[in-house]
């Protein structure tokens, strides 16, 4: 990807390189923050390897995964991911883990980054996606950020986020933006 800035008062987003698997494969074995994830099997060898298979993918404009950053101090703080780009336009985010290491606002920062990246940068229509129904504080945060719940499974609410939806969250949040 070509160097892209994507960053807000306190976080920005870097693309994921190969380098960054062992950082990744931390944030996916913590029981802390894995809870509401897919989970995850084999090793730091075999994150590096999905990596490299997914660089493949950024460079079809398939998906595009992220490191997030905090600009303060230039430490890793989690990862987002934009994936599953639907023939209407759409796009899919998720792979969203913030550590220990966040900010108060690192949660709408790189919300808002991802967003931010679909809408402008890559000019999709809306963005989907699905948040488990136990994970009570994403809902919320999803709920407060503007997302509509469209519809309900057994396991997952159904979300999508449009770019009326994105201009609200930019008045809403400028202070962090």
């Amino acid at each position: 990807m070509s160097k892209l800035l994507l960053s807000t008062k306190n976080t920005e987003l870097i693309p994921v390189e190969i380098s960054d698997a062992e950082f990744i494969y931390s944030l996916r074995i913590d029981s802390r923050l894995n809870k509401h994830i897919s989970s995850i099997n084999g090793t730091i060898i075999d994150q590096a390897k999905w990596i490299e298979d997914y660089k493949k993918r950024e460079k079809n404009n398939e998906e595009f995964y992220f490191i997030i950053k905090r600009t303060d101090n230039d430490k890793k703080i989690g990862t987002i991911r934009l994936y599953d780009i639907t023939k209407d336009n759409g796009f899919c985010w998720g792979s969203w883990i913030l550590n220990e290491d966040k900010m108060k606002s690192s949660a709408i920062e790189s919300a808002y980054l991802i967003y931010k990246f679909g809408f402008f940068h890559k000019k999709y229509k809306f963005s989907y996606f699905q948040v488990d129904k136990k994970n009570k504080e994403v809902i919320a945060f999803h709920k407060k950020t503007g997302a509509a719940i469209i519809k309900e499974d057994e396991v997952n609410y159904h979300f999508e986020f449009h770019m009326e939806n994105f201009i609200k969250l930019k008045e809403k949040y400028s202070k962090y933006i």
